[in-house]
């Protein structure tokens, strides 16, 4: 029996802004939406505030860039496992820059500033290469058309 190396990803979209009226002036049509995964919480979204969207909602410009991020995390902590690095705090502050390229926005960098702390004893310099992996092996990053760079610090805990 052939395994398939296909994975299918599904969602759903509601516009719930249609609650308050029918699109027909740009300045004011609501631009909130919800997007249902089958199994999870429902996602509130808008357009990004820049795009007359509700602040206080998700938007997909946002959710791109933690997509990125949290991609290069869990690509960089299955191979921080699978190397021998224990992982004892990991962050990021992820940064995307949209820009207006031949009269459209479109994403132009996505700058991964992840800090991560390893166990004491832990090989500093493996875990800043695993990265270079992590960027390498991240399904998303790979699916981009423009740059994702990295640029980590790592600790190492203090023995105690």
């Amino acid at each position: 029996m052939a395994v398939s190396h296909d994975h299918r990803f599904e969602s759903r979209l509601v516009w719930t802004g249609a609650a308050k009226g029918p699109a027909v002036d740009y300045a004011t049509y609501s631009r909130d939406c919800r997007v249902d995964i089958a199994g999870r919480p429902s996602i509130a979204m808008s357009s990004a505030p820049a795009f007359r969207g509700d602040p206080a909602r998700h938007d997909p410009e946002g959710l791109l860039v933690a997509s990125l991020s949290a991609c290069h995390f869990l690509s960089y902590i299955a191979l921080c496992v699978r190397n021998g690095i224990q992982v004892i705090t990991y962050e990021d502050e992820a940064v995307g820059v949209m820009s207006r390229v031949e009269k459209t926005f479109r994403f132009t960098e996505v700058l991964l500033k992840p800090r991560v702390t390893i166990a004491a004893g832990g090989d500093p310099d493996k875990a800043r290469a695993l990265h270079e992996n992590a960027h390498r092996d991240c399904f998303i990053a790979n699916s981009v058309n423009f740059p994702v760079r990295h640029e980590p610090a790592i600790t190492v805990a203090a023995t105690v």
